[in-house]
């Protein structure tokens, strides 16, 4: 069975934001649309005043989930959309639900009183534990009618790449983009460009060894996509931020260690969620 494109609603302009690409990602998939809502106050309200439980799971509905469904169906009239109100906290709610996703699709922030900070807690959290791919929809966004579209993929090393090379191709190919593939590098620190024994010949290799990596993790990239292949000399925060600008969607790999529990996102991935111009893929890779 195909699993659905779920999003993470709480009532707050990024999630609305949030079911806007949702919606969209869904339609280009041809899946359906899951709208989830977490709310720890139903599950307390429900343990309290046993008998008026349903009261608030009714207005939750009336009011953010219902709202967003009629949100998704606005922009895709035909989209096949189920919602749910579940009693815990959404982070745990959410990554349970990545587990049974094809992709999980969040805001960048929620309805508190630090709305203003950068990337909301749980949107974070969430990136860094999930099974399944997470777009954080932050920075502004194509609308549909946009062109051209590109999409930007950060090549880490190969074993940390492989599965957001695929989800970047395979995004490129639904949504007609071109994919910027890009591969930052740095020379040694002892080799300041000012040091008496650099010579051009050692920068030079280090260009060539990010050129070698790109190719690598690019080489079974089909025919059919448009792809820009660049190395940049910087730190790769910096040059992936950059190229976020004007872009439809940023993707990066995100290494997930069996075993290892907490957040697992790695400092590019955890950079790009706080200030990337447009929104952000975290796919998970094995490793």
């Amino acid at each position: 069975m195909d699993l659905p494109v779920v999003v993470g609603v709480d009532g707050s302009e990024s999630s609305l934001s949030a079911v806007d690409w949702a919606a969209d990602e869904a339609a280009l998939r041809g899946l359906p649309l899951r709208v989830v809502y977490a709310s720890l106050w139903e599950r307390y309200e429900r343990a309290v005043f046993a008998t008026g439980g349903d009261r608030s799971e009714q207005i939750l509905n009336g009011v953010f989930v219902a709202a967003a469904h009629e949100r998704a169906r606005k922009r895709v009239p035909d989209l096949k959309v189920s919602t749910q109100v579940i009693p815990d906290g959404p982070t745990p709610v959410l990554v349970r639900e990545a587990r049974k996703a094809s992709v999980l699709v969040l805001g960048c922030r929620g309805r508190g009183d630090v709305a203003e900070l950068l990337l909301g807690s749980v949107s974070l959290t969430v990136a860094g534990q999930a099974d399944c791919p997470v777009i954080v929809v932050r920075g502004g966004h194509d609308d549909g009618s946009g062109t051209p579209r590109r999409i930007v993929l950060g090549i880490g090393a190969e074993a940390a790449t492989a599965n957001a090379v695929r989800f970047a191709l395979e995004e490129a190919e639904r949504r007609g983009a071109l994919v910027e593939a890009i591969r930052a590098w740095r020379r040694p620190a002892s080799e300041a460009i000012d040091h008496p024994l650099l010579g051009e010949r050692p920068v030079h290799a280090y260009e060539e060894g990010a050129v070698q990596t790109l190719d690598a993790a690019l080489h079974d990239a089909p025919a059919g996509v448009e792809l820009l292949k660049r190395t940049a000399e910087g730190s790769a925060r910096k040059v992936l931020l950059d190229a976020s600008h004007g872009a439809e969607l940023l993707v990066v790999g995100a290494r997930r260690h069996p075993g290892h529990f907490g957040l697992q996102l790695g400092r590019v991935a955890h950079t790009v969620l706080h200030h990337a111009a447009c929104p952000v893929a975290v796919v998970p890779e094995r490793v």
